[in-house]
Formats: C-alpha cells, sequence, structure tokens
C-alpha cells in the first residue's frame, strides 16, 4: 500500500503543480485513511490548507485540482466533500494488486541490539518479567522481518554484593549449590539476608567475599558459577514455555562487563567527567536535578571502591558501539528506570562513546495491575511468578477447550487429547502475550485472565479463531488458491484495503516501537474478514468470484499468521 500512497501523492503533487505552479507542488498532500466508507478510502485536506496562501475558497481549490487530477488505472474520480475535502476512492483492480503483491523487505545494513528480558540469578521470574519478554521478543521479530541485523541481548543480573552473601552463606551451612531447583536458591538467599542483618561478623565476611568473587577466587566463582547455572536452566524453562527465542547464547550478564569497569571509571575520569562526592565517584550532568533542585549524580564507583549498575551499563554501551557495530540501541525496561537511562544515555555521548548517529531508546512500559487496580500481587502480597501465571493461562485456555468440544477423540471429530493440549498452550500463552501487547505498553494494564481468553472482542484468542477458522475453510475445498481478481462487495474491498497495509503497519512498528499499532490492525484485519463471512458467500459462490474469494481468504490467513507471529503468538489451524 506504501507504493500506491506514493503514487497518488505524486499524482497530487502534480495537480499542484500544473493548477497553482510549482513553488506550490511541494507541499505534503498528507494523505490520510477516510474515517468512513462513504469517503471512499483516502482523503487529503490540500485544499483547505493551501486557502490562505492562495485567496481562493477551499472548495473552488479542491474543483481545479480534481480538474488537473490524473487518476487513470489507479482510482475512481475524485471527490470533493464538506470544505474542500478531496476523497479518494481506489479502482478494484489497484486493491487486488495490493492484496497479490508480496510483501518482502530488502536487507537494511543497520545493526541493532535489544537488551529485554532481565531476570535475577537465585531469583524466580516474576510477572514484571512477562512485559519485558514479551515487547521484546515482538520488537526483535519486527526489526528483523524489516531488514535490521537483531542482537538480542539478555542482560541478566548475575553479579553484585549479594552473591557475596549468598556464597558466604553455602560455606557456612556447607550446601551443594548443585542439588538445589531456583525456589531453594531463593530460600538460600532469604537465609543469607536474614543472616546478614542479624550477624555484623557475617557482614564483614560476605563483603570480603565479594571482593574475592570480583577478583576471580576459584572457590567463590565456583560457587557463584553453581548458582548461574540452575538459575539458567530455570529460566530456559520459562522462555520455553512462554515460546520465546531466548537461549543462552543471548545472555550478557553483568559479570561479562567487570573487566571493563575500571577502564570506564579510568576514562571517564580523564575526561573530567567525574567529581569525588562523599567518597564516590560521581557524574554531574547539566539538566539533571531532584525536586529541591540539586543535582543527581551518575554514581559510577561507590564509595566502598565497589561498582554499580551504572558502571555496567556504560560498559555495556561502550561494548555495543565499539565492539558490536550497532547502530541502534533498545532497552525494553519498565517506566521506573527512565531517568537512569536519560542519565546513562546522557554520559555516554558526554564521553564520545555514544555518537550522535545512533539512536539509544528506552522501550519503556507501565505496570500489571491486580482487578483491584493495584500492582499485581498474590493474595498475601508477594511477587506473583510467572510460572504460575503461565500455568494457569494455559489450565483456562484447556478447560475452554474442553467446554467446547467436549470428547471429540470418542467422537471421531479428530481434535484428540494431544491435540487439544498443543491448542491449549498456544491459546493461553497467546491470551497472556496479546493482552499485554494490545495495549500502548507505557499504559498499566490489569491482569483478568478471563478476559484474556475470551474467544470474542479484542483477543488473542479471537484472532487465533479467525486464522483457524480461515484454515478449515481452505483446507475443506481442497484447492490451492490463486490471486485476488475480482472485489465487487465493499466489505471484500474493505478487507482488501486493510490487507494491503501490513507492510505498512510492520514498518510503523519498527519505526515507534509500538506493538499495540500491530494488534489493533489484526484485530481490524479479522473484524473485517467478519463482515466479509457475513455478505459474501465463499464456498457457495461460482467461477472467478469464488476463486477470488478464495485467494483472499488465503491472503488473510497468511497475514493473521504472520502478523501473530510477529507478536510472538501461534495460530492453530484448528480451534
Amino acid at each position: 500500500m506504501s507504493a500506491v500512497l506514493s503514487v497518488l501523492a505524486t499524482k497530487l503533487s502534480d495537480a499542484v503543480t500544473a493548477a497553482f505552479g510549482a513553488q506550490y507542488g511541494v507541499l505534503d498532500p498528507e494523505l490520510r485513511a477516510a474515517t468512513k466508507p462513504e469517503f471512499g478510502h483516502f482523503q487529503t485536506n490540500l485544499a483547505l490548507r493551501l486557502a490562505n496562501s492562495l485567496g481562493q475558497p477551499p472548495r473552488a481549490i479542491a474543483q481545479q485540482l480534481v480538474d488537473a487530477l490524473d487518476l487513470t488505472g489507479v482510482c475512481e474520480p475524485a471527490q470533493i466533500a464538506g470544505p474542500g475535502f478531496i476523497n479518494l476512492t481506489l479502482l478494484p483492480s489497484t486493491l487486488a494488486a495490493g492484496v497479490n503483491e508480496p510483501v518482502t523487505f530488502a536487507p537494511r545494513g543497520e545493526r541493532v541490539v535489544v537488551d529485554y528480558s532481565q531476570p535475577n540469578v537465585a531469583k524466580q521470574m516474576h510477572v514484571g518479567h512477562l512485559r519485558s519478554t514479551v515487547i521484546g521478543d515482538a520488537l526483535c521479530n519486527v526489526l528483523r522481518y524489516v531488514g535490521y541485523d537483531v542482537i538480542r541481548q539478555n542482560h541478566v543480573g548475575d553479579w553484585g554484593t549479594q552473591f557475596g552473601m549468598m556464597v558466604e552463606q553455602v560455606l557456612f551451612e556447607g550446601l551443594d549449590v548443585g542439588s538445589l531447583d531456583i525456589e531453594g536458591l531463593q530460600q538460600l538467599y532469604q537465609r543469607g539476608r536474614r543472616h546478614f542483618d542479624a550477624d555484623s561478623n557475617f557482614v564483614e565476611l560476605s563483603r570480603a567475599r565479594v571482593v574475592s568473587l570480583q577478583s576471580g577466587d576459584a572457590e567463590t566463582l565456583a560457587i557463584w558459577r553453581q548458582m548461574v547455572e540452575v538459575s539458567l536452566v530455570e529460566f530456559d524453562r520459562i522462555y520455553a514455555q512462554l515460546g520465546s527465542p531466548l537461549t543462552r547464547a543471548d545472555v550478557v550478564g553483568e559479570s561479562a562487563y567487570n573487566d571493563r569497569l575500571q577502564g570506564v571509571v579510568d576514562d571517564l575520569t580523564a575526561a573530567g567527567l567525574l567529581t569525588e562526592s562523599g567518597g564516590a565517584l560521581c557524574a554531574f550532568l547539566p539538566g539533571f536535578v531532584g525536586r529541591d533542585g540539586a543535582p543527581l549524580p551518575v554514581i559510577v564507583r561507590k564509595s566502598d571502591g565497589g561498582f554499580g549498575y551504572s558502571a555496567t551499563d556504560l560498559a555495556a554501551v561502550r561494548h555495543r558501539v565499539d565492539d558490536l557495530g550497532v547502530q541502534r540501541i533498545i532497552y525494553v525496561v519498565d517506566h521506573r528506570q527512565g531517568l537512569h537511562f536519560q542519565q546513562i544515555f546522557a554520559l555516554c555521548r558526554a564521553a564520545g562513546w555514544l555518537p550522535d548517529s545512533v539512536p539509544a531508546e528506552h522501550v519503556a512500559f507501565g505496570t500489571v495491575l491486580g482487578k483491584d487496580g493495584k500492582p499485581f500481587k498474590t493474595r498475601d502480597g508477594g511477587t506473583v511468578r510467572l510460572a504460575w501465571l503461565l500455568d494457569g493461562a494455559v489450565a483456562r485456555a484447556r478447560a475452554l477447550l474442553d467446554e467446547r468440544h467436549g470428547d471429540d477423540e470418542a467422537a471421531g471429530s479428530g481434535m484428540g487429547d494431544a491435540t487439544r493440549a498443543a491448542v491449549a498452550h498456544a491459546v493461553g500463552i497467546g491470551a497472556i502475550k496479546y493482552a499485554d501487547l494490545s495495549s500502548d505498553r507505557i499504559n498499566d494494564y490489569v491482569f483478568d485472565l478471563d478476559r484474556m481468553v475470551a474467544m470474542n472482542g479484542n483477543t488473542g484468542p479471537y484472532l487465533q479463531y479467525a486464522h483457524a477458522r480461515l484454515s478449515r475453510l481452505l483446507d475443506k475445498t481442497g484447492e490451492t488458491p490463486g490471486v485476488v481478481t475480482v472485489l465487487e462487495q465493499p466489505a471484500e474491498q474493505r478487507l482488501a484495503l486493510l490487507l494491503s497495509g501490513f507492510g505498512d503497519c510492520v514498518v510503523q512498528v519498527a519505526e515507534t516501537l509500538q506493538p499495540h499499532r500491530l494488534c489493533t490492525y489484526l484485530f481490524e484485519v479479522a473484524s473485517a474478514l467478519s463482515a466479509f463471512y457475513e455478505t459474501c458467500p465463499v464456498l457457495s459462490s461460482e467461477g472467478e468470484i469464488r476463486a477470488s474469494r478464495l485467494a483472499l481468504c488465503a491472503a488473510t490467513r497468511s497475514v493473521l499468521q504472520d502478523g501473530l507471529g510477529l507478536l510472538g503468538i501461534s495460530a492453530p489451524d484448528t480451534m
């Protein structure tokens, strides 16, 4: 559709030049999708914007533009509406060509790194990691689709003072860390925390153990590595259940930058960007002040000589620009870290580590809420574990399928237990992902599983069912669909117009990093498909009309499957 819009824009500019002179032909026609079917497919307010310059009534200008406009082979004759809007309706042949043309993108020759998920070693993944992982996966899929070379990076929290405490607790208890699972590690952390708070001698031992860890002590590193391995096994399990493509190869934890941290301090000091404050080395950047007007520091090295996560993030930016050669950096982290990333990006640019030509973008997202409108917690106020949510969604989807189909296997209808289990998994996980992605990511949203798994409304299962229904219809014919040739009815024209906009929508998501735009588009496609079913018989039609409608159904199924796939959602062939 972008090609058609480009043609229309050129024809409108040519008409302006012919009617009023070249000085006005450079004005952008600003074509927009029509708001109502009776206004055609696209509108422009070009005549209204020319009125002041030309000193003529907008409708008179619109008439002169229409008279000079050559739309042969592309649109119906242009129509003037209201105070001077020009409405354009594409020819059925133009719509058909838009559907039949495959959506392809050439490699851009640009590399982007997307930093997302970021669970912490020795802790269960929770509902907060859901958002980062789901949004990050979708953005990686979209960016790769439009031609970027995408590097996924999982900045796992695997370094810091807590590990000195935990290793010391392991030695105190004589534990074999390898025998623990993630729950055991989390309980170990809690015991260590209580010990740390109650015993000043243990505090000193823990701090000394951090030094041992950072300096490469063999015994300390061996225990730490066991903790990391136990955690990664659990992360792998959750990612597999979630259908995330993240793997061990994508893990670049905080520990990976340990050897670079002193270099960060040395180079910032040499550049005159660090100031000693209370024993810590800090950067005070212009424009960053607290509510009281006092400067807000970036603490690069703490007063005890240790390094915080600011130093790690600075080292990560240098690595990504210098070693990976990226042209774009994206961080998918909740909105509460907004100030932190503003400061990190500003300091990197001040140090010359982040060129102006490399955009660094914080993809912020809101909070998952319970039905009470408060941050989603367990009944006792604890953190909701991600594994519980995923298991619950799959179980809810399975219950709905069981209610819907009964004992299909016994009845011989084909959805046996194995198929039903696979579909339940796809529907349950898809429901959670779609609910997370379908509203603007910066907004909070309520976790309501009943609404998420509903088969109607703007939900993942509704789109999955639309795809499954199309698959069933096309399989029933046993025919190989051809191309769209006939678009006589308004409903099929509306569907064709939407389908031809798929590529443009994906590009828009890649530019704005707002996956809800793709969700909205897919829901519009599914809704248009429903209207098409009501007024345009497919199997009972005949000849070229039947062949064309089958091709339109096949194109719709392809768009739904590809679109859901970009969101990280499976599209079952049966539901």
